[in-house]
């Protein structure tokens, strides 16, 4: 039972941070499908500073300029996503499963320049002891406090602040919310930022909490396809979101705690088997309530001012 509460809580807690981030792009209007692809390189610039730093330094220190190198990459990275369906008015949906793809091309890339000239692995190998921390005898990592207070922050600038209702605006009707003055395009922009901030994090989030060592040739395994579902499944709502993760979280861990449980370890089923669970629970549950599902009526159509 304290290795389940343990690995849904891990990810549970990287599911919920990007799907956050997908709600906030989405709420804007602007469909996010390059999830995977920013947690990739949030967590490949995560990775590569929190490495660069001193041994010398403070581990407070070195946990909060990790996490922010991986919050900014992942920002900058979906400017581009933002710039093509924004200021290009392409297809939102072709755009983020390019930046997909590039992700994955650009972290090998990276990787290996950073391992040394001539180096054919991408694998990084880190110390991920900053990040740890014990509660009441069960080890806890620092994205679940982290993660809590960005649910909450999350949840107010949605819903009790002006900045709140003009994102959704814009990702509901923007005519009518550029009719009294606000800015789409910059709404829009500043959604899709906010949402590769928060992907960011839940790709540092997802590589360096339970290894200390990965290959980014293996990209994030799904876990941003996987953050869309729990998105829609959550309806768009910040804590729906964070209930749906959880969810999905259960079976996701199953992976890392099947052969410690006997009746699981008994069946002998290969640990392939227990991740793709997540998957086929999310088909499931997508399956029976997307027809009750109401996403933001404008997202993914290009929003042209000259149109109105």
């Amino acid at each position: 039972m304290e290795l389940l509460i343990k690995y849904t809580l891990i990810f549970g807690i990287v599911l919920m941070l990007v799907a956050l981030g997908g709600m906030f792009s989405e709420r804007s209007g602007i469909i996010n499908i390059a999830l995977e692809g920013i947690m990739i390189i949030g967590a490949l610039c995560g990775v590569i500073v929190l490495v660069s730093l001193p041994d010398s330094m403070a581990g407070f220190l070195k946990v909060s300029i990790s996490i922010l190198a991986a919050a900014a990459g992942g920002a900058i990275y979906s400017l581009l996503l933002a710039y093509a369906s924004i200021n290009l008015k392409a297809d939102q949906t072709i755009g983020g499963t390019a930046l997909n793809i590039l992700a994955t091309a650009l972290a090998i890339i990276i990787a290996r320049r950073f391992n040394g000239i001539g180096s054919a692995t991408s694998r990084i190998s880190y110390s991920n002891q900053p990040f740890l921390f014990n509660l009441f005898g069960v080890e806890m990592n620092v994205f679940l406090p982290v993660g809590i207070v960005l649910l909450v922050i999350g949840y107010i600038f949605l819903y009790r602040t002006k900045f709140g209702l003009r994102l959704r605006s814009c990702g509901e009707h923007p005519q009518a919310a550029d009719s009294v003055g606000v800015n789409v395009y910059k709404y829009r922009y500043l959604g899709v930022t906010i949402s590769g901030f928060l992907a960011g994090i839940g790709g540092l989030s997802y590589i360096i909490v339970t290894v200390s060592t990965w290959n980014f040739e293996s990209g994030v395994e799904g876990a941003g396809f996987l953050a869309l579902a729990v998105m829609i499944f959550g309806q768009w709502k910040p804590f729906r979101i964070f209930l749906a993760a959880m969810f999905f979280a259960v079976f996701k861990s199953l992976a890392n705690i099947s052969s410690g449980i006997s009746f699981l370890s008994d069946l002998n089923w290969s640990t392939n088997i227990y991740s793709m669970m997540p998957f086929i629970a999310s088909l499931f549950a997508l399956t029976f309530t997307s027809k009750k599902s109401r996403a933001p009526k404008a997202e993914g159509i290009p929003y042209d001012k000259g149109a109105r």
